[in-house]
């Protein structure tokens, strides 16, 4: 489906962070642009609305546009500060689509390296990140740089039905392993947990990061009664194809129990919530 770019100015480009991501131990989000032209099925940023600093067209066409800050590196400039712990970016991915042709990260990232905050973490499941692997690079000798690359499930029918723009599941995998030959700490972050075998995602997890492994299963009201959630398209999918296990916090709980089993007994740990998300945070 194509997607339209627009651009807006914006009054800030940081925010203090609340919930689960102060909760890690975040001081700051930052977010790039308003809708994300991934558009994950599942994505739960569109059901948070206006709390999500979205607009109606937002929430109602997600995926079909997105609105880069196009004044973000300059309000950057003024708001950074050395005891900062950065979250790029909990409501759209910095690596986007649209980002091929706006380029508005390498700017971001050339204002981070003026003035390095204590942590940069950078949540994405974008390929497109290594195009600025040479700043990363040098990022992380200046601060506290950690990728957060996600890594759903181990197969690539699953991967195509709940989330079709993104990467395969073997791109991904190569893109850890380049930055993290570059000497970047990245981390397979395993959420949201779409169908897939637990073992042998975690074994693909574990082969391709010598950190320690992220999880969190698709939210749903049944444990999650209020905030953000997983959004119909991804419920709808689940129904479609039987999936609604998988929607089942008992099942979830196994499921990522598995997951926990195969890695610690490689030696490393496994966490899921504010816990996982924490060693992000981490100086």
């Amino acid at each position: 489906m194509p997607f339209q770019v627009f651009e807006a100015t914006s009054a800030s480009i940081l925010s203090p962070t609340t919930g689960f991501i102060a909760e890690a131990g975040f001081t700051h989000s930052l977010t790039p642009a308003r809708n994300c032209t991934f558009a994950c099925s599942y994505c739960y940023v569109p059901t948070m609305g206006i709390y999500g600093g979205l607009r109606p067209a937002d929430w109602k066409h997600w995926g079909h546009f997105t609105t880069f800050k196009s004044n973000a590196p300059e309000r950057l400039r003024l708001q950074l500060r050395a005891q900062q712990r950065i979250y790029c970016s909990p409501v759209v991915d910095p690596y986007q689509p649209a980002e091929e042709g706006r380029e508005l990260m390498p700017r971001i990232l050339d204002e981070v390296l003026a003035n390095p905050p204590e942590v940069f973490a950078i949540q994405t499941r974008g390929p497109l990140i290594l195009r600025d692997l040479a700043r990363l690079t040098e990022l992380s000798r200046r601060t506290s740089l950690r990728v957060s690359f996600s890594l759903t499930t181990n197969r690539e029918d699953i991967r195509k039905l709940y989330e079709p723009r993104c990467a395969s599941i073997a791109r991904r995998l190569e893109t850890i392993g380049r930055l993290r030959a570059a000497g970047i700490r990245t981390f397979a972050t395993l959420a949201p947990l779409l169908p897939c075998d637990p073992e042998e995602l975690a074994s693909l997890a574990l082969q391709a990061t010598d950190e320690d492994i992220i999880g969190d299963a698709l939210h749903v009201r049944a444990i999650k009664p209020r905030g953000a959630t997983t959004r119909e398209a991804a419920l709808a999918i689940s129904r479609r194809h039987e999936f609604g296990d998988w929607l089942d916090p008992e099942f979830q709980s196994e499921a990522l129990e598995r997951i926990g089993k195969v890695v610690t007994e490689a030696g490393r740990r496994f966490a899921t919530g504010p816990e996982g998300f924490g060693w992000l945070a981490q100086p």
